[in-house]
């Protein structure tokens, strides 16, 4: 027995990374899980796919129904569509700002204000958003999606408390820097990639890139049905990189 059996889980940006791996971690606890993203392959069979545009709210309501017609219900939804960005605030457009905020925060918003009235007649409902050790801490050339995740944080305390007496829980994941499709690309940009990663993973106390699957066991547990008494948090997933101090090693 699972703890999650019986229950209809949608993950967002499910296709890859840290949303691939939560999808399969939930139907591996007995989810039935549903995948809305932009593109996704290789899915398994029992998996259900809805390709979404979450910056689109019309798509958004639509897949939302496509997945409560096919299960007949939904219980646990991950917020975890996003994108990244570089640079600091004088090299960041209006549009950059627009275009990361439409997916990271208002695409958040739009999921969860079209699941509410389907996990308002769950027994169990949760949400989670995927944030970021961005969200809390000041990290160089990366203003925009700082600011981003930053919102989601907020977001986050402020659905749970507007939520929480009708017994559905939120929280928020804060992953640091993780060995994901877009880390691997922005290694694979820089002059030397080996240098780059060794420096990502030199800040984070734990020595090491935080990996996907230790991102998705953390959601698990927040979605979880065991973890009935936590709301409104945001969890750190970072090695501690937000919390520790460590003295140099000599």
């Amino acid at each position: 027995m699972g703890d999650f059996d019986g229950l209809v889980a949608l993950v967002t940006g499910g296709g890859s990374g840290i949303g691939r791996s939560t999808a399969e971690l939930l139907s591996d606890r007995g989810a039935r899980v549903a995948v809305l993203d932009l593109v996704a392959s290789d899915l398994p069979s029992d998996m259900f796919f809805v390709r979404t545009d979450v910056t689109d709210d019309q798509g958004v309501r639509d897949a939302v129904e496509a997945v409560v017609g096919h299960f007949g219900g939904l219980d646990v939804v991950v917020n975890n569509a996003g994108i990244g960005a570089q640079g600091d605030v004088t090299a960041a457009t209006d549009e950059e700002w627009l275009r990361v905020f439409d997916v990271n925060v208002f695409g958040m918003a739009r999921v969860a204000r079209a699941c509410l009235p389907h996990l308002r007649t769950s027994r169990a409902p949760a949400i989670v958003n995927t944030g970021s050790i961005a969200g809390t801490a000041g990290l160089p050339q990366r203003a925009v999606y700082t600011a981003s995740k930053g919102a989601v944080h907020a977001l986050t305390r402020a659905l749970a408390a507007d939520h929480v007496r009708e017994g559905i829980r939120v929280n928020a994941v804060a992953p640091g820097t993780a060995d994901t499709p877009w880390v691997r690309r922005l290694l694979d940009s820089a002059p030397d990639p080996a240098a780059e990663r060794a420096a990502l993973e030199a800040r984070q106390p734990h020595g090491r890139l935080v990996q996907a699957e230790e991102i998705a066991a953390a959601i698990a547990f927040l979605a979880s049905p065991l973890s009935g008494s936590t709301t409104g948090t945001v969890l750190a997933v970072d090695g501690g990189m937000d919390g520790l101090r460590l003295r140099p090693q000599v």
